[in-house]
């Protein structure tokens, strides 16, 4: 059962009894789009609109880049100096954060590692939940699962998760902690929005079965479900659709015509009354089932201020029907078109 503090509610984490803000602050814009000082308003204003929970990763800032590698993470270490008992802390590993051919994947080598630069940049001994970015089928999940639990008996992390990740392999990792008595993944970290709901058809059953929280990353589309880009005949200069190698994916995840015009009707449906769309598009996500956390992040402060707008507004049916025939009505895509 959620609860609130201020304007915020808060929900567990899964079945642990870790309670997080039900929006996360998404921190990839942090030394990237984002110089130092910005990072540290959007911060300030998280922490004033009440979110204590906040999402990083060891390659972070967007695009990920060896040269960029952690710099997101000492942004968010700096902040947090003298702060820190009252946010929960998430960082991720998996991608490359050097040349080498174990200074990325799942492993041992490279998961131990991994955290031990994570904590230093962070100004921390722990963090709450730990994450693999990815899963690595080149390393048995049985020596992941491993390496995740001695971090918890030496006290580096609280909790583990897992981000795109199918279904299937949360099932395989879950009877692995199981048959092997070792940490579980406790939460999940996928893709989801009013544009891409792919993850209900077995990912929420799964993770609803098994008590695995769900912590939603895109809830507003890399800024589609602002409607910011109507009438838009090529991506913005500086956004997520023009970002380094990050680009083209933000592209072919959102970037058709087919979909631009159906934003366009969806926001002009609940313009008419009286709403408006990134407020309508968050809370449609958190508003669903098995949903815990919503990662909304910013290029500036006062995006975040306003994308929490979605707090103050309950959806009607209209809003629903709405929400559901924008799904609908988008050309449906292969797998490997969906990535």
């Amino acid at each position: 059962m959620a609860i609130a503090t201020k304007t915020m509610p808060f929900a567990r984490l899964g079945r642990t009894g870790l309670q997080v803000s039900r929006v996360c602050l998404g921190t990839m814009t942090f030394g990237g789009q984002c110089d130092e000082a910005t990072s540290r308003a959007i911060l300030d204003t998280a922490d004033d609109l009440g979110i204590t929970f906040i999402d990083a990763a060891d390659v972070y800032p967007l695009p990920p880049k060896l040269e960029t590698v952690g710099r997101t993470e000492e942004i968010v270490g700096d902040w947090l100096r003298g702060r820190r008992e009252r946010f929960v802390l998430a960082t991720k590993c998996f991608n490359p954060t050097g040349p080498g051919v174990n200074e990325r994947g799942n492993s041992r080598a490279h998961m131990m590692r991994a955290l031990d630069d994570s904590l230093r940049r962070l100004k921390t001994d722990y963090v709450d939940l730990y994450q693999i970015h990815r899963w690595d089928a080149a390393t048995p999940i049985e020596e992941t699962l491993e390496t995740l639990d001695d971090m918890r008996r030496a006290g580096k992390i609280r909790y583990a998760g897992a981000s795109n990740t199918s279904a299937w392999q949360l099932m395989e990792s879950l009877w692995t902690s199981d048959k092997r008595n070792l940490i579980r993944f406790d939460s999940l970290q996928p893709r989801y929005n009013v544009l891409f709901r792919a993850i209900e058809t077995e990912t929420v059953p799964a993770c609803l079965a098994n008590g695995v929280g769900l912590i939603v990353y895109n809830p507003l589309a890399a800024g589609m479900l602002t409607a910011k880009y109507r009438g838009a005949t090529a991506p913005v200069e500086g956004t997520r659709f023009t970002l380094g190698d990050a680009g083209p994916l933000y592209r072919r995840r959102y970037w058709q015509q087919e979909t631009i015009d159906v934003v366009t009707h969806l926001a002009d449906d609940v313009a008419s009354r009286g709403k408006s769309l990134t407020h309508v598009a968050l809370r449609w996500v958190l508003d669903q089932p098995g949903i815990t956390s919503a990662i909304v992040g910013a290029s500036r402060p006062e995006q975040l201020r306003d994308s929490l707008g979605a707090l103050s507004i309950e959806l009607d049916e209209q809003d629903k029907a709405a929400c559901d025939a924008a799904w609908y009505a988008l050309p449906r895509r292969t797998p490997a078109e969906e990535l």
